[in-house]
């Protein structure tokens, strides 16, 4: 038995829809985007700089940063003419439990 405690004192956190969850996962399942994130780890970085790391292209990077928004993983901020994106570090840490709740449903 695999028990995950609830914080009760700190506030309860809201419970995710299964399909908030499996758009998280989907971010998670792909190569490039878990090495996107992993440079993200790192700090805020623009299209530019994650395509340079990776040798691919800006609308690449886009596309994969866009599966990654949609599922509420990364966060930007515009810098002057600049887009930065950074990673949204809690519902990464969350997801198991998010998954084990949301499967107790």
């Amino acid at each position: 038995m695999v028990q995950y405690p609830i914080d009760v004192a700190s506030g309860a956190v809201e419970a995710l829809e299964l399909e908030t969850i499996q758009a998280r996962l989907h971010a998670l399942d792909h190569p490039i985007r878990l090495r996107i994130l992993r440079s993200l780890l790192r700090g805020a970085q623009t299209t530019g700089e994650l395509g340079d790391s990776w040798q691919l292209t800006a609308p690449e990077i886009s596309r994969h940063l866009a599966v990654m928004r949609a599922a509420k993983l990364v966060t930007t901020q515009r810098r002057g003419r600049y887009v930065e994106y950074q990673l949204e570090v809690d519902p990464i840490g969350r997801l198991g439990t998010d998954l084990v709740e949301a499967l107790l449903r």
